[in-house]
């Protein structure tokens, strides 16, 4: 049995997602996961909310309420939504968490024992309207490298490009839009990333399998103009991780707080230690995974996040993690993804352009949403929804191939057999042959999703559902009940074993349909199937079932066009 740890970059607190955060992140972590625990491995899977920095001050800001109160309501919110897509994580913290605060004051002191931490004079900019100092995404402009008008101050979106405020052009205030701003002198601190340089590069030059894009964009961040740059890690801020020595005060710091891209990545393990703490647990549960001296030398560890994410994963946490002097555990796979786009452009939450997570799931069950992302998850470039497109891919897979096998064999069996597994009399060629495809295509879809490979999974998992309705067709039940009724029942029994089957193997997938799927045929064992021959006979003959409801509702053309239109921001 492995132990893999999976951490999904974490969201931020300051609004519901749209579909393309979804899948950029946290649905194929979900698929990982679930995958693992079919396969009897130990999971560790966790999230949590991104509650500090500029997102959340604004974000509560603009609806007049106290930040503690806003997070609050936003995590619950954010909580349920991740509830309602079947999100399994272990455990979805908080990065506003006593633990989160205790464990990045502590790596600050390590890593200013270690001087790795630099005191550092610096102009920032200051808002004569506003009155204050304006951090990182407090400030927004046009990006010095691309010209995108809406950068923020520590990031570029469109270019991923690392900025400073002073950086852009035209800078005005996210408060108030002012442009009334000057330079003032002020000091933050600084995490040296350029000492550790050498040692990233050689650790990320070691990571032989991760994918081109993670690679790519790390490589540039190390090494594009003048290399990687020693990064601030305080803001002057009301809410967020007070900035301190481990437990001792920082003369200077009293008024500021840790920035969140220095305190998020830190929950992963404090979101961990909330977990073990809720359980009465002492630290060595959580460290077990998180700490090679402690046990978690043998975990793999995968996080996912959508392509923005990468440089601060590739090499600022790590920076943390190495600088710290101990043993901590370092990712050994980053899987990155390209962004959703939406019907022709991006989504806009101002426009009302696209749809969100909870408007999703107020049209149409999770599975459905759920299927059509992981099929079209961005992998190796941007991928598009469209409402055709996802019309199409529910109607044709999940009820025109997967569903249509369920309810044909339930229904006929029920009609000549009634609700019970037929009699056999043992597999012929044809049946042999179908064993042997099935295994086959089984062996492809374990090494896809081991390899991280989504949409190749997801294509490999369709195609053995439609072996199903293809042995259907090829030996007719119908056909040849009314002469060979024994011969009938041994089709329909191999058929009703193969819709278990199909449920263990898409529950990664779709696991609110699999379920339903395992409550028809009435049983609780989803063990994987390592051998298709035994697993098509698991259900013995005499056993009961229930012939399930609809699995999916087709999509109809009025249907595709009034939530195209709705969705439009039109």
């Amino acid at each position: 049995m492995a132990r893999i740890l999976i951490t999904s970059a974490i969201p931020y607190i300051n609004g519901i997602k749209h579909l393309g955060n979804l899948v950029g992140s946290q649905l194929p972590a979900d698929l990982y996961a679930r995958y693992n625990r079919l396969r009897g491995n130990e999971v560790m899977f966790i999230c949590a909310t991104d509650e500090h920095g500029t997102p959340a001050e604004l974000a509560a800001a603009k609806v007049n309420k106290p930040i503690e109160q806003f997070c609050a309501e936003m995590y619950k919110i954010q909580k349920k939504l991740s509830d309602g897509f079947n999100l399994s994580f272990d455990h979805f913290g908080r990065s506003s968490s006593d633990e989160n605060k205790k464990l990045t004051q502590y790596f600050a002191g390590q890593l200013n024992k270690n001087g790795l931490i630099k005191e550092v004079n610096e102009k920032q900019i200051f808002s004569k309207m506003d009155k204050r100092f304006l951090p990182d995404r407090y400030i927004e402009g046009t990006c010095p490298a691309c010209n995108y008008e809406n950068a923020r101050g520590d990031q570029c979106e469109n270019c991923t490009k690392q900025l400073n405020p002073t950086d852009l052009l035209e800078p005005r205030s996210a408060i108030s839009g002012s442009k009334d701003l000057e330079i003032r002198e002020t000091t933050h601190l600084y995490l040296q990333q350029s000492k550790l340089k050498n040692d990233l590069d050689k650790w990320i030059k070691s990571k032989k399998d991760w994918p081109i894009l993670t690679t790519s964009i790390a490589q540039k961040w190390l090494h594009d103009g003048e290399g990687l740059q020693d990064r601030g890690i305080t803001r002057d801020l009301d809410w967020g991780v007070p900035v301190k020595n481990g437990e001792e005060d920082w003369p200077g710091m009293e008024k500021k707080v840790f920035y969140v891209w220095f305190d998020a990545p830190i929950e992963y393990i404090a979101a961990t230690a909330e977990l073990t703490n809720s359980q009465n647990l002492g630290n060595e549960a959580w460290e077990r995974w998180w700490r090679t001296d402690k046990g978690a030398d043998d975990v793999y560890y995968v996080q996912f996040m959508g392509k923005d994410n990468v440089p601060f994963h590739t090499l600022s946490f790590p920076s943390t993690l190495m600088g710290s002097g101990e043993p901590w555990k370092l990712v050994d796979y980053i899987k990155s993804f390209n962004y959703l786009n939406y019907d022709g452009g991006q989504f806009s939450t101002s426009q009302g352009r696209g749809i969100f997570m909870d408007q999703a799931l107020d049209i149409l069950p999770s599975d459905y949403w759920r299927w059509w992302l992981l099929t079209h998850v961005p992998e190796n470039s941007d991928s598009e929804f469209t409402w055709d497109n996802f019309q199409l891919s529910i109607n044709k897979d999940l009820a025109d191939v997967l569903g249509n096998f369920v309810s044909r064999v339930t229904k006929f069996c029920r009609s000549k057999f009634g609700e019970e597994v037929p009699e056999t009399s043992g597999f012929r060629n044809i049946e042999k042959e179908l064993i042997d495809e099935l295994q086959a295509r089984i062996n492809k879809y374990q090494t896809f999703l081991e390899t991280l490979e989504i949409r190749k999974a997801s294509s490999e998992l369709r195609k053995i559902w439609v072996l199903g309705n293809e042995y259907l067709q090829k030996t007719e039940p119908w056909a040849i009940y009314k002469f060979e009724p024994k011969t009938s029942g041994m089709i329909i029994n191999l058929s009703i074993n193969l819709i278990r089957l199909y449920a263990i193997l898409s529950e990664p997938f779709i696991p609110d349909t699999s379920q339903k799927i395992m409550m028809a045929v009435k049983s609780e064992d989803w063990s994987w199937p390592n051998s298709v021959e035994n697993a098509l006979q698991v259900l013995p003959p005499k056993h009961s079932f229930n012939v399930p409801d609809v699995l999916f509702n087709k999509i109809t053309d009025d249907e595709r066009d009034i939530m195209q239109k709705k969705f439009s921001g039109l």
